[in-house]
């Protein structure tokens, strides 16, 4: 049985990374301000806030772990926490993301892309989620050097999901398949598009990490066309009714949005410079036993979380609400088919 540490771990995948550890026998204790969720029960807890330089003195003094995980997107609260901890642990894995290359128009880059310009100060803005990411990096890799996994996470998702973006589509075919009307979906069938499973990703942190996996992999599964995406999310919703597709002009035209946000279409991307966003090589994780379950499993998740937060909400952090979808379609009947010059 290992002592792991979860910087963290009352989030969404903070809190799957202790439920994991927890249900294979380790020690898990999590340090957090604990205002974003509950503890996985069997795990530790000690309250405190990571902006608080005195933060990892909450921490028994004696304490030494077998695997510190840290999650953070502050590079203020990963500065402070190797400073702290990173010679009291054996191994340390911190997740960082995709978002931190800069370029996201080459499909199947590895690991050796460009990065972004690291952030100089200890808050990132959301605005600068990719740079603040690359900070934090270089602050573990500055305090352990070699001896540290950093796993470049792509889209993460499945149940628990608060960013509404991967299971709008089994939602929305759920809630179309119960009234009977039609989706709209963006004209791009053969875009590429790439996750990692929630579950997946904080099963191999753990196992990866107590291995003493090292260096940096690109924590994504295989990418697949937004054809293969949607049809599998219709199939696992049940949903078998229209389909209305939309090119990206027109929906430009309508003010829908790509990607997330209010008023748009998740998953969608219509800007040339991003087209790769969810197309990288994740061969070095494989390699290292990243193991990434069937979409349908990942789908049938997403749909249960779905339905937890109830199909027919408001939609804010992305998709479209299903009035404005349907008067969207109705907008594109009106208009008919397009003509070609």
């Amino acid at each position: 049985m290992a002592s792991i540490l979860v910087l963290g771990g009352t989030s969404w995948l903070g809190g799957t990374v202790a439920a994991h550890a927890v249900a294979l026998g380790h020690h898990v204790t999590c340090l957090a301000r604990g205002e974003s969720g509950q503890v996985a029960q069997g795990a530790g807890f000690v309250r405190a806030d990571r902006a608080d330089p005195a933060a990892y003195e909450a921490l028994p003094a004696r304490d030494s772990w077998d695997l510190v995980v840290d999650v953070a997107r502050q590079p203020g609260h990963v500065r402070g926490a190797v400073a702290a901890l990173a010679e009291r642990s054996a191994h340390w894995a911190f997740v960082s993301s995709c978002s931190v290359y800069a370029r996201h128009d080459e499909p199947g880059a590895d690991e050796s892309a460009a990065l972004l310009p690291a952030l100089e100060s200890d808050e990132a803005t959301p605005e600068q989620y990719g740079e603040g990411k690359v900070a934090c990096e270089q602050a573990v890799l500055e305090a352990r050097g070699s001896s540290a996994l950093i796993a470049r996470s792509g889209l993460i998702v499945g149940g628990g999901d608060p960013s509404d973006r991967f299971g709008y589509w089994p939602g929305r075919f759920a809630q179309a398949a119960e009234d009977g009307r039609a989706v709209l979906v963006p004209d791009c069938p053969d875009q590429r598009v790439q996750w990692v499973d929630v579950v997946d990703l904080a099963a191999w942190v753990v196992s990866a990490g107590l291995s003493g996996t090292t260096g940096v992999h690109n924590a994504v599964g295989p990418a697949v066309t937004f054809q293969h995406v949607l049809d599998t999310a219709a199939r696992v919703a049940g949903f078998a009714g229209e389909v209305v597709t939309a090119d990206g002009d027109t929906l430009a035209r309508l003010e829908v949005e790509e990607f997330m946000g209010p008023r748009s279409l998740p998953l969608w991307l219509r800007d040339p410079e991003w087209q790769a966003f969810m197309d990288r090589s994740g061969a070095a994780a494989a390699r290292a036993g990243l193991a990434c379950r069937p979409l349908e499993d990942t789908m049938a998740d997403s749909l249960a979380w779905e339905r937890n937060l109830g199909t027919a909400r408001k939609r804010s952090k992305a998709g479209l609400d299903r009035v404005d979808e349907l008067a969207v379609i109705e907008s594109l009947a009106r208009q008919g088919p397009s003509i070609p010059d």
